[in-house]
């Protein structure tokens, strides 16, 4: 059992800059594949952007340039740095773990983004 926990939500200008943090449970966080996943309202939930147990990245397109993903092994926490907000950004955030395969097993509680035009 993996338990992720959400933090680092809040209210943005557009423009502005928020890290969103991950701390997870377990002793094999290292050999987790992590992902970002976010949902608006009204919109189904759609990929962010993950980071294997290597480090190898991937982003959505939406993002690509503007978020990064990175790992802190030591301290069993995946973070995502925003920058450059803009409106459509607003969402709850979520991140998610898995460890093979292309599902994700385990989901935070999500956290509440969101950004002022």
């Amino acid at each position: 059992q993996v338990q992720l926990v959400e933090s680092g939500g809040g209210l943005v200008q557009a423009g502005g800059s928020l890290r969103l943090s991950c701390a997870a449970s377990g002793r094999t966080f290292s050999s987790y594949t992590m992902g970002w996943f976010r949902q608006a309202p009204g919109k189904e939930r759609e990929f962010v952007a993950r980071i294997n147990w290597s480090g190898s990245t991937y982003y959505a397109d939406s993002v690509k340039g503007r978020f990064t993903i990175s790992r802190d092994n030591a301290k069993n926490t995946v973070y995502l740095q925003m920058n450059s907000l803009k409106p459509e950004d607003a969402a709850v955030y979520y991140c998610a773990s898995r460890l093979k395969g292309v599902e994700y097993d385990y989901w935070g509680q999500g956290t509440q983004v969101t950004v002022s035009s």
